[in-house]
């Protein structure tokens, strides 16, 4: 359902026609969009989801905005007693 991992984050992700080519100009309006609701803590797959795009298209275009992606997974947990 379009918006709908998105609207955990407060907004709405932008609806995007899956295999239609965007410009330069409508790339970066769309990766300035993605990357807000990324850093605002949506994934990729929700990212995707919302969007109808691919996990490549968004994975790029969040690249293109110069995001850093976070590792994979979500938080590791340190134990006591490992010794590291």
């Amino acid at each position: 359902m379009p918006g709908d991992a998105a609207a955990g984050a407060g907004r709405d992700a932008p609806s995007l026609e899956g295999g239609k080519h965007y410009d330069a100009d409508q790339r970066r309006r769309i990766g300035a969009e993605l990357r807000a609701l990324y850093e605002d803590g949506a994934s990729i797959r929700d990212l995707t989801r919302s969007t109808g795009r691919s996990y490549g298209f968004v994975h790029r275009v969040l690249l293109e905005a110069g995001v850093t992606l976070r590792g994979r997974g979500g938080p590791r947990v340190r134990r006591a007693g490992r010794g590291r």
